[in-house]
């Protein structure tokens, strides 16, 4: 068995949700797969096994198992493990939309995976109970919509994220990660100090590191896609394409981000179920 399906939110949840990717294989042999950075938070409900995570972005978190799971920004990878069967629905969560589908900051999730019911309360584990017994890859994907779209009707406690804040993620997001922190704050009006501050209190990066995220999730969409059509471009003309310096350049930034070289993840991760939902879009 081998199904990875794609789907995009409803309209009203696309500005604060990127896509749906759906998953489901049995009878391969026991794997590893990286759960890589990326300027995404990570919501995951399983459907017939539990998530086993062997490790954390943040190294001080025990391994453990997970019905669904929900992960902050991060800057190392998560390693998933499973005994030859995995499935479950991936959901891409824009980090400015936090407020809006979760109640709180992104920031505070950073680094952290948790049970999503801590944070989506009985909504979450019946949602999830839901989506374990739906009978097709649409009614699930039509489930999450329902879901979502009645929390965002709900709306926030309090104040949305500062429009200086998104205003410097937008900003970031159409330079592909290559703008400055002094472009952005001079953009904005505040001093770079001012908003690395708020911006890491609003996402959980810095905004830096968050135009390092940002680099590195298009340098390996791309490196993956390619060497799926079997065509991986030269790494020197990856890196001048993601606005690297140079192939070192690209090559330090992933054995940071990811925990490897790039030719190590090609070879464990390409084919991994979960990799087709990148092929959405780019960031």
């Amino acid at each position: 068995m081998d199904e990875h399906p794609l789907a995009r939110p409803a309209p009203a949840l696309r500005p604060y949700v990127s896509a749906y990717a759906g998953y489901r294989q049995a009878g391969v042999p026991p794997g590893r797969h990286r759960g890589l950075p990326s300027p995404r938070l990570t919501l995951i409900f399983t459907l017939d096994e539990p998530l086993t995570l062997a490790g954390h972005p943040d190294p001080g978190q025990a391994p453990g198992t997970y019905g669904a799971l929900l992960g902050g920004l991060h800057t190392r990878p998560a390693l998933i493990t499973h005994q030859g069967r995995q499935s479950g629905i991936q959901v891409g969560l824009h980090p400015l939309g936090a407020r809006a589908l979760l109640g709180l900051p992104a920031g505070e999730l950073a680094s952290l995976d948790l049970p999503a019911d801590v944070v989506l309360g009985q909504q979450g584990t019946d949602v999830g109970e839901r989506l374990r017994t739906a009978r097709s890859w649409t009614e699930r994907f039509a489930l999450l919509d329902d879901f979502l779209l009645r929390r965002l009707s709900l709306g926030p406690d309090g104040p949305g994220a500062a429009p200086e804040v998104v205003r410097a993620w937008r900003l970031l997001a159409q330079s592909r990660g290559t703008a400055t922190v002094a472009t952005l704050a001079e953009d904005i009006g505040w001093s770079t100090r001012h908003l690395t501050a708020r911006f890491r209190q609003e996402t959980g990066l810095t905004p830096k590191t968050a135009a390092r995220v940002i680099r590195f999730d298009r340098a390996r969409r791309l490196l993956g896609a390619a060497a799926r059509a079997g065509t991986p471009p030269p790494l020197a003309h990856l890196a001048v394409r993601c606005g690297y310096f140079d192939q070192a350049h690209l090559a330090r930034d992933f054995r940071s981000l990811a925990g490897c070289p790039p030719s190590q993840w090609l070879v464990e991760e390409f084919r991994n179920v979960q990799a087709p939902g990148d092929a959405i879009e780019e960031c």
